[in-house]
């Protein structure tokens, strides 16, 4: 059977291609707008983590501020993979009928009030809710950085991906490294310290601004092999194939005949695949370490006596080690077959980590900030693998939202855990035995997610 893309009619090519000004008319992107694009995801990763680690360098004062006991505060670090995780769910049906820029846009914008707002809560249900909303906005940011990457960038997504993760790790340090600074030098508690992130956070509005037009998600042909069915050129502004009539939000279409091992439209059965649920448990298990060392790790290092600011810039040490890793990991990832060696290399970091901080937090404190960091880069790679395993657009998306909204269920207890184990326990042997537990399904997870497969290919094997 030939290959369908290479049988589309020069009107079915033409449609590919959004219907405004941001897609020339030889269908490649002018520079300004490529441009643009990666300046609206460089500035939307900056911001993606900031709400979580301003918050973790600052809760002890948070929780004696608000009155929070140590599993009231659990709930607090278990609140961002929750919101990820339910609000995730949302972000391909949003994108599809708004455009993927237009919903990062307004994320962003979600953002700015959620965190211009919570430092003004005057009690933890108030405080959850402000956080809640810029939560909201950075879960369906989260979903659509790898949609944006496919759709822009399709054959530089390890190097793009790596710019943007960069990014991230750039911001999650500089917010547990500055928050404490920040709040002495402007003399004020941590309301003050917490409420200067929504001015950062304003900046990456902009450049999605004049991309809220666009309503595609993928410009790129499915890749030679894939299981197409002649449908799948872009209806103009519309992010959804000619011909198709798809109902929004249901991965159906009416009229179209269906491919093996696909939804209707040629969209894979995401949940149907075995590697699809492997890189939802692998994402799942390393955002709970991310999200508890987020959350916990300055706590840790204030209990075993090293001073608040050094907390503070130990998790920042943690997270900037993000900054060259996530360039160099995913465009190595994207070299390799199979990324099962990066996922065992980052395990054992972690591993030895969590015991160096059993052992001895406060002596070997700059070893395990450097180990951890070294052990979050997992982060950037399972982006990576997700824009890897699957040869289209909307395969990605939806395989994005899959293992993102999973993930972050999967990662909602262990903060909590943590937290309920720390009071009860009185220390920290309990809550680091379950952490360096988590890493060896991590790997496991990893590996199978890191084989030379997509979910087109797999599902094509179960017909």
């Amino acid at each position: 059977m030939p290959d369908e893309t290479q049988t589309l009619s020069p009107a079915a090519t033409a449609v590919r291609t959004p219907a405004d000004s941001s897609v020339s008319r030889g269908g490649k992107p002018p520079a300004w707008v490529l441009r643009l694009v990666v300046a609206g995801l460089v500035l939307a990763a900056l911001n993606l983590r900031p709400a979580i680690t301003s918050l973790g360098a600052l809760l002890e004062e948070v929780q004696n501020g608000l009155h929070m006991s140590g599993s009231v505060a659990g709930v607090l670090t278990s609140v961002p993979p929750l919101c990820f995780a339910v609000f995730g769910l949302a972000a391909p049906r949003l994108a599809q009928r708004f455009g993927a820029a237009a919903v990062v846009c307004a994320g962003m914008g979600a953002i700015t009030a959620g965190l211009a707002l919570r430092p003004f809560a005057g009690g933890t249900a108030a405080f959850l809710a402000a956080s809640a909303l810029a939560l909201m906005g950075i879960a369906v940011s989260n979903v659509l950085m790898p949609v944006i990457v496919k759709r822009w960038f399709p054959d530089r997504v390890g190097s793009v991906t790596g710019l943007y993760s960069m990014a991230l790790s750039l911001g999650t340090a500089v917010a547990a490294a500055a928050t404490v600074p920040m709040t002495q030098a402007l003399g004020g508690g941590w309301r003050t310290g917490l409420a200067v992130w929504a001015a950062l956070a304003a900046t990456a509005v902009l450049p999605w601004i004049p991309l809220v037009r666009d309503r595609g998600t993928d410009t790129a042909p499915p890749t030679t092999g894939t299981r197409a069915t002649g449908t799948t050129a872009q209806a103009p502004g519309t992010g959804r194939a000619a011909g198709t009539a798809q109902v929004p939000g249901t991965g159906r279409a009416a009229g179209t005949a269906q491919a093996p091992g696909t939804a209707r439209g040629g969209a894979p059965r995401v949940a149907r695949s075995r590697t699809a649920w492997a890189l939802a448990c692998f994402f799942g298990l390393q955002a709970t370490g991310a999200y508890i060392t987020m959350g916990w790790m300055p706590q840790i290092f204030r209990d075993a006596g090293v001073p608040a600011g050094t907390a503070g810039v130990l998790l920042a040490v943690t997270m900037v080690m993000g900054v060259p890793l996530a360039f160099v990991i995913p465009r190595l990832a994207a070299r390799l077959r199979t990324q099962g060696p990066i996922v065992l290399a980052l395990g054992l970091c972690g591993l030895t980590g969590y015991t160096g901080l059993f052992l001895a937090p406060a002596a070997g404190a700059w070893a395990w900030a450097l180990l951890l960091g070294i052990s979050n880069c997992a982060f950037p790679l399972a982006l990576t693998m997700i824009g890897m395993r699957s040869r289209t657009g909307a395969g990605v998306v939806r395989l994005s939202a899959f293992a993102q909204s999973t993930g972050y269920l999967i990662s909602i207890p262990g903060p909590l855990l943590v937290g309920v184990l720390y009071q009860h326990s009185g220390g920290w042997g309990l809550p680091l035995a379950l952490m360096a537990g988590l890493i060896v399904p991590q790997m496991a997870a990893g590996v199978l997610a890191g084989r030379d497969r997509t979910i087109e290919d797999e599902a094509g094997m179960r017909h």
